[in-house]
């Protein structure tokens, strides 16, 4: 993955979010903006934040964190391969941050998917399970005492949900599209 292709660090995604007045957890953010385009909806344009029901007090710069965080998300969808990956605080931030980051992801995420309202029909069987898995971890509240085991545990769980979020996308946004061209 090129440089320009990265999220923003957590730390200027929150900052951007704070200058915008707007109240919401960096990874929430994220996981808001995956579940609607995961769900078909269109994270491009400068309206996006309305779009997952957010108001911010002040338009936040173009170019800046939240622009870029937008740009790269649905770049890393578009290129259909397995770069994408979550907004969640750096590895050596604390597990338990790290993991309460995890379960806020999951939570936006779900929020994000809701608003798009994809046809039930358009999710595969497994993709409709990976969708419930993502809620039972969004409902979790996980606990570690910070071992090795922990964090190894934590890392499956992430690549668990990335994986699931391309699946969902590539049920709803990809096979929507290859069904309109078989019509």
């Amino acid at each position: 993955m090129s440089h320009s292709d990265e999220l923003p660090d957590n730390a200027a995604v929150a900052g951007a979010l704070h200058d915008a007045g707007l109240a919401i957890d960096p990874s929430e953010l994220h996981g808001s903006l995956c579940g609607y385009v995961s769900g078909g909806g269109r994270g491009d344009g400068d309206d996006w934040l309305q779009r997952l029901e957010l108001d911010a007090e002040r338009v936040p710069a173009s170019g800046g964190a939240l622009d870029g965080l937008r740009t790269v998300t649905l770049a890393q969808f578009a290129a259909q391969d397995f770069d994408f990956q979550l907004l969640l605080p750096a590895d050596d931030a604390p597990l338990a941050e790290r993991a309460d980051a995890l379960v806020d992801w999951c939570r936006g995420f779900l929020g994000g998917f809701g608003l798009a309202s994809p046809a039930s029909d358009a999710l595969s069987d497994e993709a409709a399970e990976a969708l419930e898995d993502i809620g039972r971890i969004a409902a979790s509240d996980l606990a570690y005492d910070g071992s090795e085991a922990d964090e190894s545990a934590l890392a499956e769980i992430v690549e668990f949900v990335r994986v699931a979020a391309l699946l969902l996308h590539g049920d709803c946004v990809d096979g929507a599209h290859r069904r309109r061209q078989l019509h």
